[in-house]
């Protein structure tokens, strides 16, 4: 179905798409680009399944088959119609078809993913008196299709369900973050996955579960029942799984960071539980159902409390020449919080969003010094009363919502705005 090496395109939300970019330049892909919210790279069947199994950043895998100029749906049903489509699916087998637009020749993408699925089966049917059929929901074959201007690309979802669908997730609270953005989120805070992780506002538990994977290195796709790939007509099960095991041997839980996770109410508190066991990182994850600011810091022993002091004391020396006290300029390297409050449209009427962002900071300032917090929001309004310094503040989408991703450095003595 494909040679040894061929072209493929990686898939991210808006704003991840230079974290993905790195993340595939690290499993050694060739010939890797940038596009907007996508990655081309090249690779053979080896980087396509490791590609699905281990990119966290990654919405889907998708390979290029056909490209071409398009004038009208009936040239589109033409040139759809040519591609030699016994090489990727038989009249047995079913057949899904999604379209993205950005073009004025077509309106409505519904119409033609119809007319693309007609010029597929009609191939078939002249050819054997038998067609494949649509099953939107568990089909043998995804096929994409993008339209730009007048340029058609027709690709292979290889990847099946979004990858953001890891399979550890049962149970969900009201507003579940993307297991995608929540992976995208602790990369953009740069967190060395050795130092404190806090989760503070738990919700379902993704952005703990999310950190945990990174810390051990489990790969991001390792509890997938079954991906697109599987159902291909040169899917190599030998290769697949040496690719897995070979992957799930770099497991390393040895050393994991200390992670923290806070859910006020005690229903999702279960429910992240739930999602933690399944994970198999129940040991990883110290879960906590109480609210964000009666939740402290991970106690310290103290002999490390007084080698730390040590080491400040003897910085502060060094500096005097300065003038500064090291002490309260010194970096925010206790670890990282990252915090997905509520934006406000769920929250009780009673309930002042305003006043609870100012809460937030309050509490930040008062027991995280030494860490750095990171808060997504889509309120920016209510996040001015953090009063708080942040930069930088990246662009983000959680679903439809256009938020921001805020970093807040807790230094000792941080001032408020």
């Amino acid at each position: 179905m494909l040679n040894e090496t061929f072209q493929m395109t990686a898939q991210t939300m808006f704003g991840l798409d230079e974290i993905l970019f790195q993340e595939i330049k690290d499993l050694g892909a060739k010939n890797v680009k940038l596009n907007n919210r996508a990655v081309s790279f090249e690779g053979d069947l080896r980087m396509m399944y490791k590609a699905n199994l281990c990119l966290r950043t990654a919405l889907r895998v998708l390979v290029p088959i056909a490209e071409f100029e398009v004038k009208d749906e009936h040239d589109l049903y033409d040139k759809i119609k040519n591609i030699d489509w016994e090489k990727y699916l038989s009249v047995e087998e079913t057949l899904a078809i999604n379209c993205t637009l950005s073009t004025n020749i077509f309106t409505h993408s519904r119409y033609i993913e119809q007319k693309t699925k007609d010029a597929i089966v009609d191939k078939f049917r002249e050819k054997y008196d038998k067609r494949p059929s649509v099953d939107i929901i568990d089909p043998d074959l995804r096929i994409q299709l993008y339209i730009k201007n007048n340029v058609c690309m027709v690709m292979l979802n290889s990847s099946g369900d979004p990858l953001y669908k890891r399979g550890y997730r049962d149970k969900t609270n009201l507003a579940p973050i993307n297991e995608v953005l929540a992976a995208g989120l602790i990369m953009l805070s740069k967190w060395d996955k050795k130092s404190d992780f806090i989760d503070p506002m738990c919700g379902s538990a993704t952005l703990s579960i999310e950190a945990a994977l990174m810390a051990a290195n489990i790969p991001a796709g390792s509890f997938r029942p079954l991906f697109g790939f599987e159902k291909w007509s040169n899917f190599d099960i030998d290769l697949w799984e040496e690719v897995f095991d070979e992957e799930m041997e770099k497991v390393d839980t040895s050393t994991m960071p200390y992670i923290l996770a806070g859910e006020i109410s005690k229903n999702v508190a279960r429910k992240a539980a739930a999602n933690i066991a399944e994970a198999n990182l129940k040991k990883y994850i110290h879960l906590k159902d109480i609210s964000f600011h009666d939740l402290l810091p991970p106690e310290k022993s103290l002999e490390e409390a007084n080698e730390i002091k040590q080491k400040e004391e003897e910085q502060a020396r060094k500096d005097d020449e300065e003038g500064k006290s090291w002490f309260k300029r010194r970096k925010a390297d206790k670890g990282i919080i990252i915090i997905n409050p509520p934006y406000g449209e769920r929250m009780d009427k009673d309930e002042d969003i305003n006043d609870f962002y100012a809460q937030i900071g309050d509490t930040l300032k008062q027991n995280w010094a030494g860490y750095t917090a990171w808060i997504i929001t889509s309120n920016v309004e209510a996040a001015k009363h953090i009063r708080l310094a942040s930069k930088p503040k990246l662009k983000l989408f959680n679903g439809s919502l256009e938020c921001r991703f805020m970093r807040f450095e807790l230094y000792e003595g941080s001032n408020r705005k």
